[in-house]
């Protein structure tokens, strides 16, 4: 997959389509599969042009959404999904200052010569979000573009949408979330060094480097790990400030490998999660936060159907 930053300046046409692409959900899979059939009619390489940080960081960094995908794990998914091309635009307060007309000319036109444009149904563009659908279509007809808006996706009797995805996120309901997805929740990162307390405890974890300053989801969770030699292999991980430790901790993601006992430093690996356990909690002294590993761990194995 060619990944291209910076201010587009293609070489040849391009299907394009646009959005934050937080998460990959099924209506964002839609959409790829819609621009993968559009692309050969029209002659254009299938791209993906997304932003990088969200608009909402920017303007009002405090009530930001939470991200569920970071870039690297949205362009791993983008990959897995067989993108052929995604331009990452950086996405700046003097960016956001194009007027609708400028957006199009300067960024699809001139930047991505693109031949298609697909949007949602929702999608606004140009400064103070005044460009719409309808601006789009008029402009494409204007430039020599054909522009598209793809309709609501359902899943699970709703809108597939990162909002709904977060929100099953933050009920605990994985499941629900794995069917907006279209797969596990899941975060990835390089296993980085801990302060080794899991080891001395009985329960050793591979410390995964998180991106995500707030995560989703937090709590404990029976997971699937990917990145091993074995596609799928089951643990229990720990998501969140570790309390009982940490009077003031950052999140964290550790993750317990079952019948594991190697060391796997700077691997990169993939934490699926498939059940949540519980949520986190502070436990009065370590004898009791090791009673409840010990709870937790017969939990994950029983629903994970390991000996």
């Amino acid at each position: 997959m060619l990944v291209t930053h910076g201010w587009p300046r293609a070489t040849r046409p391009n299907a394009v389509t646009i959005g934050n692409f937080d998460g990959v959900h099924l209506g964002h899979q839609a959409m790829l599969a819609r621009l993968a059939a559009r692309a050969t009619s029209v002659g254009g390489l299938p791209t993906v042009l997304t932003f990088e940080p969200h608009p909402r960081e920017i303007f009002t960094p405090q009530a930001a959404p939470t991200r569920l995908t970071s870039l690297r794990e949205k362009l791993e998914i983008l990959r897995g999904l067989g993108v052929a091309h995604v331009h990452v635009c950086r996405f700046t307060k003097s960016f956001a200052a194009l007027s609708a007309e400028d957006f199009v000319a300067r960024l699809l036109v001139e930047g991505l010569r693109a031949r298609y444009v697909l949007v949602g149904d929702d999608f606004r563009f140009g400064t103070r979000r005044a460009g719409d659908f309808a601006l789009l279509e008029a402009l494409g007809r204007q430039h020599g573009f054909q522009a598209e808006a793809l309709h609501t996706v359902e899943a699970a009797g709703q809108r597939a949408s990162s909002t709904a995805v977060r929100e099953a996120l933050a009920v605990g309901d994985m499941a629900l979330a794995a069917q907006l997805l279209g797969r596990p929740y899941s975060i990835s990162g390089r296993v980085v060094g801990g302060d080794r307390l899991g080891r001395q405890i009985g329960y050793p974890t591979a410390n995964i480097q998180l991106k995500h300053n707030r995560p989703p989801v937090t709590g404990i969770f029976a997971v699937h790990t990917q990145g091993l030699e074995a596609p799928d292999w089951p643990g229990v991980a720990s998501l969140g400030t570790r309390p009982t430790v940490h009077a003031n901790g950052k999140p964290t993601l550790e993750v317990h490998l079952f019948n594991f006992d190697r060391s796997i430093y700077r691997a990169h690996l993939r934490v699926e999660f498939l059940h949540k356990l519980r949520d986190e909690a502070r436990f009065p002294d370590l004898p009791s936060l090791i009673r409840q590993i010990d709870r937790d761990a017969a939990q994950a194995r029983e629903l994970l159907n390991v000996a």
